[in-house]
C-alpha cells in the first residue's frame, strides 16, 4: 500500500515545480517534503523526480501521479457522499484542451458543473493534435483532442466537427489577391499559425495549393482571439474556426478565401475509465454543449485527423 502523504509530496512537487512552494502547500517543511519523495522512491526502487530547473516526473513519477490523481478523485467523492459535512474542499480536475475550443465553447460546457460543485480547474493548452501526450504521460484526467484511436484504460466519446475555413479581411485580399486566389499569390501572402505545432494551415495549403510549409511567409500568434484580430486587421489570413468567425463572416469583416474548401478537425473526448460521478458529469455536459455548438461528424465526409509523428 503507498502512502498517501508521499504521493502528495510528489504530486505538490511536480505541480508547483519548487521544494519550497510544495512545503507551503503542505504546510510541512522542506525537508520533510524531500523526505516523503525519498521513502516513495525508496518504496518503489525507482527515481521519480529529475531535479532539475524545471523539475521533471520521470516516467515511473507520471504512473505515480496518475494514481494518486485517480485515487483521490473516488476519496473525495466517496467523503463527499458519505460525510457531506466534513467536505469542505474543491476537488480539482486537469484537462487538455485545445485553444480554440477554449475560446468557443468549453466555458459553455463546464458552467452548471462550477456553480453547482466544488471543482476547481487546471487547463492545459495545447494543439488539438498534441494534447494526446498529456493523457498519455498522466499530466490530465481527459483530454480534448483530434485523435479517434483510444488509449489503454481511457474512454473516447466522439464531440463533433470544428470546420475551419481561410479568412482574411477585404483590405488583405485586395493587396494580397488582386487577381484571385492562387498558389504563386499564396507564395507572397502572410499566414497565420498559432505555434510551431500547429498544423493546419500547412496540411489546408498543400492539400488545395501544392504549397509546402517553408514557401510562404508567416506571423506566429500562440492566442486565439489575437490570433483571429491579426486576421481582422488584415496583416493575415488564418484558419479559422465557423464557432468563432460566424459573426464577423455575416457582417463581411471577414471573407472565405476559398468557399467550399476547409478543413474538418474533429473533436474527441479521452478520459480515465473511472466510476466516478465527476468524470460522468464531466463527460455528459461536454457531449450536451457540443450537440449544440459543434457539426455532427457524420456531415463531414473528409475528417482531419493528427499525422503520425516523424522521427
Amino acid at each position: 500500500m503507498l502512502e498517501l502523504k508521499q504521493l502528495a509530496a510528489l504530486a505538490a512537487v511536480i505541480e508547483e515545480q519548487s521544494f519550497d512552494k510544495a512545503a507551503r502547500r503542505l504546510f510541512i517543511t522542506q525537508s520533510a517534503v524531500s523526505q516523503r519523495l525519498k521513502q516513495l522512491e525508496d518504496r518503489l526502487g525507482q527515481t521519480l523526480v529529475i531535479r532539475t530547473s524545471p523539475i521533471q516526473a520521470t516516467e515511473a513519477g507520471r504512473q505515480a501521479m496518475k494514481h494518486y490523481r485517480q485515487v483521490m478523485m473516488l476519496q473525495n467523492e466517496l467523503l463527499h457522499d458519505l460525510s457531506p459535512q466534513e467536505d469542505k474542499g474543491f476537488a480539482h480536475i486537469s484537462i487538455g484542451i485545445n485553444a480554440d475550443s477554449l475560446q468557443t465553447w468549453f466555458i459553455d460546457a463546464v458552467s452548471p458543473l462550477l456553480l453547482e460543485h466544488q471543482l476547481l480547474l487546471d487547463l492545459k493548452v495545447d494543439d488539438q493534435e498534441q494534447t494526446h501526450h498529456l493523457l498519455r504521460t498522466g499530466e490530465v484526467m481527459g483530454c480534448i483532442t483530434s485523435s479517434p484511436e483510444p488509449m489503454q484504460g481511457c474512454s473516447c466519446i466522439p464531440l463533433g466537427v470544428m470546420p475551419y475555413r481561410c479568412l482574411a479581411s477585404p483590405d488583405y485580399i485586395q493587396r494580397f489577391f488582386p487577381d484571385g486566389v492562387s498558389a504563386e499569390a499564396f507564395r507572397y501572402a502572410p499566414v497565420a499559425e498559432f505555434n510551431n505545432k500547429d498544423e493546419l494551415q500547412n496540411r489546408y495549403l498543400k492539400t488545395f495549393f501544392g504549397i509546402e510549409a517553408s514557401e510562404y511567409p508567416r506571423h506566429r500568434i500562440p492566442s486565439s482571439d489575437p490570433y483571429f484580430q491579426m486576421v481582422i486587421r488584415g496583416f493575415a489570413c488564418g484558419m479559422i474556426p465557423d464557432q468563432q468567425s460566424k459573426a464577423q463572416l455575416k457582417q463581411g469583416i471577414v471573407q472565405d478565401l476559398t468557399p467550399g474548401r476547409y478543413m474538418a478537425v474533429p473533436l474527441y473526448w479521452h478520459v480515465w475509465n473511472l466510476k466516478s460521478a465527476t468524470i460522468k458529469l464531466l463527460t455528459e455536459q461536454l457531449i450536451n454543449t457540443c450537440q449544440q455548438q459543434l457539426d455532427s461528424i457524420a456531415n463531414h465526409p473528409e475528417l482531419i485527423h493528427p499525422q503520425p509523428i516523424r522521427r
